[in-house]
């Protein structure tokens, strides 16, 4: 493994978010909805950096199952999200890669009649959107590596880090007795 962003990068980049966040935000209220499980480490650190009320809620969106490092068929979850209509939301996802599970998350929210929708991302992978749609606000540009770390997985792996590191090829197919691209 190597380490893409130190436990101080991290944290100096959740300052920055959290900050430019509220400002946009002016203390009304806002409705933050994180994207499980990845976000869950970015969610809870910045929420307690937020200035003004907050809404929390989760959802769930996935394309990557088990040891898959390339994005397969996209599956929301929205059934636990209260009513929206007239919120100020931000969407808190991970790492945005080729775009797809957030374009898909904004236009649902919008649908449930949200104010606004807005996203953030802690990273975004160079290289591989495939979507018109920009995040927000971002955290990080990395290279296209597959990562873990702060949130990030393999295969239910290596959430707990407190840092961000670049998984080897090798390693995940030592971890997966499989061969697979480099790609989250």
């Amino acid at each position: 493994m190597k380490i893409i962003l130190t436990t101080e990068q991290l944290a100096e980049g959740i300052d920055r978010l959290a900050a430019v966040v509220s400002r946009e935000s002016d203390g009304k209220p806002l409705t933050v909805i994180g994207v499980l499980t990845g976000s869950i480490v970015v969610v809870a650190d910045l929420i307690r950096r937020l200035d003004g009320p907050v809404n929390l809620n989760m959802v769930w969106a996935s394309s990557y199952r088990g040891t898959a490092t390339a994005a397969g068929r996209l599956e929301l979850r929205l059934d636990l999200l209260p009513d929206l209509n007239g919120q100020d939301v931000l969407i808190v996802d991970d790492i945005f890669d080729t775009g797809r599970t957030l374009e898909a998350l904004v236009a649902a929210l919008r649908g449930r009649g949200a104010a606004r929708v807005r996203s953030l991302v802690l990273l975004r992978k160079q290289g591989r959107a495939e979507t018109a749609l920009v995040p927000d606000f971002v955290g990080f540009d990395i290279p296209d590596v597959f990562v873990v770390g702060y949130g990030l997985d393999y295969d239910g792996q290596w959430r707990h880090l407190p840092y961000l590191a670049a998984l080897d090829p090798a390693e995940i197919a030592s971890h997966s007795g499989a061969q697979v691209s480099s790609h989250a």
